[in-house]
């Protein structure tokens, strides 16, 4: 399989590219609202050295991606692919955030819609991981129409296991 895990999609509001080690300052500066990580399992990564903890996990993913708001030209937010399961044939996208001033609309819709559509050029399954209390991140697997199952245990990053939601998109 060749799922390219670092491609570049673009729509009508939003370009999504490999992030780069050179994006460190925009994107924390997208991320410094302390409120965007309120319903999160991490939520001081606002503060520098929790962000560069972040960024660097996602730039080990092989599959983090910038979103660029194209009509300020700007870094809004990441989003990544991770896990690709040929045998399987899933991958999960995740470790994603946008300043809020882009939630609960187009933007978002537009992100995971693009990363769908090249996601299913090449497996069956999206997985997404979702914090049970992360209701807002919830609701958005929602209008996608995922399939919820769990909580399960998941080992994290970090090494520890914590309870997620698991959502699924099948390949329509």
């Amino acid at each position: 399989m060749d799922f390219n895990l670092k491609p570049t999609l673009k729509e009508d509001l939003i370009t999504l590219r490999p992030l780069e080690i050179n994006d460190f300052d925009a994107l924390f500066l997208a991320a410094s609202d302390p409120l965007i990580w309120v319903l999160h399992p991490s939520p001081l990564r606002y503060q520098v050295e929790d962000f560069k903890k972040y960024f660097n996990y996602i730039l080990n993913t092989k599959g983090a991606l910038s979103v660029i708001d194209l009509k300020k030209n700007k870094i809004i937010g990441a989003s990544s692919y991770y896990e690709l399961d040929e045998h399987t044939s899933e991958v999960c996208i995740g470790y994603t955030f946008l300043e809020r001033a882009y939630w609960g609309g187009l933007y978002n819709k537009e992100m995971k819609n693009l990363m769908l559509n090249h996601a299913f050029k090449y497996v069956d399954h999206v997985i997404f991981h979702v914090d049970p209390r992360n209701i807002r991140s919830q609701r958005a697997m929602e209008k996608l129409g995922a399939t919820k199952s769990g909580p399960k245990p998941y080992l994290k990053p970090d090494g520890i296991i914590r309870d997620v939601y698991f959502y699924q998109i099948d390949k329509g």
